[in-house]
């Protein structure tokens, strides 16, 4: 089930919303329960069978936390009780011993089905190589991947680290766990929230009108990036990507269409998720702070997919050793960083590149501060940023590194189109497609954000987001495009 669905929005979120309303007078851990069967219910819309791998990473998760924490098998013995905090002191066995169970256990479900048939591929592609074409293996059976398993895991597993290194206490009760999980807002698609974030959230919340007004328009502003202009970005990519060869022009039009779409796709979306939370009385992070504005690749990462990279500095740089071991091991640490960050993304060599692509910038902008005397004007920084961040995307988002290699050439001319290929993206040049690429990009450079233009609701703003939900809506009956692209991940 996506957000911009019309069982989402005309059945799923109304009954969500009056149920979880008419509980307003109920304690919280009765809201909790509702919140945690409703986001249950939204996940398993698609494939029922994968409510049990949730279920089951959740459950050892919060077990292994009350492993960790003192007095474990009391509260767990009585159901219930108030947060436990971790001791400072060194680790015990048993603790160490709960939290590799738990990273385990989840890193085991995420590379099994994210991972296996990139590691079949890779293995037959590696022995095809080496003239041991009879020991490739090809399973017969297919596994499906989950929808949505890299951000839940990441997201249960940031509270079993927090709760090992003390940073939080542990949740004695399942419900309110469950709740932090599976809640539908951020289930599938992020943010990726850390516990320390949401849990006071979780124990005493408020319901306001404003909280609600705003959740309102955020989501209607979300919903009107995704529908008028990712979409229409979208088919624009779709018929570049899709040609065997494009002209150098088309190549370089389709791939700033790519650009916008993955961008007001995925902030649109993060946009929903925050205003749904708002509806529901949590007050999310921000997850997109205009990236493609920054003079830098570093600048850039603390503006896209905010939530990511914070994970990815808390839990994978800084353990790494982060830049406290020299100057090699800095650029070592981003690099490795990247790379896993890039393979989070698919299960593909693809999306290693372009994490190396942006490790590598990383690494190259940290020597280049430290041995360059001259200043660049920010205008210039910006336009090499955005170069560097739209090239990436080519490994993002084409199917192979062939494919990839096909439209580097097109993008130099060195392509060579046939008539089927100017067919193909004969359409992509219309007023509409034009129009909707112009609006993007004054998006982009020029417009407010929508976390902006929503502190404040006015009546002329909550009109303009009223009205711009209506046209969304309206749109949403006559396209039949409509993917998210994140939520293959």
């Amino acid at each position: 089930m996506v957000f911009s669905s019309h069982i989402f929005l005309f059945y799923f979120l109304p009954v969500a919303l009056a149920v979880y309303f008419g509980l307003s007078r109920a304690p919280q851990r009765t809201r909790n329960l509702a919140l945690a069967v409703s986001g249950y219910i939204f996940y398993g819309w698609a494939n029922p069978w994968f409510v049990f791998l949730m279920f089951g990473t959740t459950f050892v998760d919060w077990l292994a936390s009350l492993v960790m924490a003192r007095d474990s098998w009391k509260v767990f013995a009585r159901g219930a009780g108030p947060p436990l905090p971790l001791p400072h002191d060194a680790r015990t066995r048993r603790q160490r011993a709960a939290l590799t169970i738990s990273v385990l256990s989840n890193l085991t479900a995420l590379g099994f089905f994210k991972y296996f048939h990139f590691g079949v591929d890779s293995y037959n592609a590696l022995v095809s190589a080496a003239g041991f074409g009879a020991a490739t293996w090809h399973p017969l059976l297919r596994v499906v991947l989950p929808l949505g398993i890299s951000f839940y895991v990441f997201q249960s597993l940031s509270y079993v680290i927090d709760v090992y290194r003390g940073d939080a206490t542990a949740m004695s009760s399942f419900i309110d766990f469950s709740c932090f999980v599976s809640m539908f807002p951020h289930l599938v698609a992020g943010p990726i929230l850390q516990f320390s974030f949401l849990a006071g959230q979780l124990r005493q919340r408020s319901l306001t009108a404003d909280k609600f007004a705003r959740g309102i328009a955020l989501f209607s502003l979300g919903l009107g990036k995704k529908v008028l202009l990712a979409n229409p970005c979208g088919h624009v990519a779709d018929a570049v990507f899709g040609a065997a060869h494009a002209r150098a022009l088309d190549a370089w039009y389709g791939l700033l269409a790519y650009t916008f779409q993955i961008y007001f796709d995925f902030s649109g979306y993060s946009d929903m998720a925050i205003g749904l939370g708002l509806m529901l009385g949590f007050i999310f992070a921000k997850n997109f702070d205009s990236p493609y504005k920054s003079a830098s690749i570093t600048e850039f990462w603390r503006r896209w997919h905010i939530s990511l990279s914070t994970w990815l500095r808390d839990y994978l740089y800084v353990p790494l050793g982060g830049n406290r071991d020299g100057t090699a091991r800095t650029y070592r640490n981003l690099m490795l960083t990247m790379l896993l960050g890039g393979l989070w993304h698919g299960a593909s060599w693809n999306f290693v590149i372009w994490g190396g692509i942006h490790g590598g910038a990383l690494a190259a902008e940290r020597s280049a501060r430290s041995h360059s005397r001259f200043a660049v004007p920010r205008v210039a920084r910006v336009i090499a940023t955005f170069s560097i961040v739209m090239l990436s995307w080519v490994f993002f988002r084409s199917g192979s590194l062939g494919q990839a290699a096909n439209y580097l050439q097109s993008l130099v001319g060195a392509g060579n189109p046939t008539a089927n290929d100017s067919m193909a993206t004969g359409l992509i040049y219309q007023p509409y497609y034009l129009l909707s690429l112009c609006l993007c990009a004054i998006i982009v450079w020029v417009g407010r954000q929508a976390w902006d233009i929503t502190r404040d609701l006015s009546w002329t703003r909550s009109v303009a987001c009223v009205s711009v939900f209506c046209v969304a809506v309206v749109a949403l009956f006559t396209q039949s495009f409509n993917p998210f692209i994140y939520y293959i991940f």
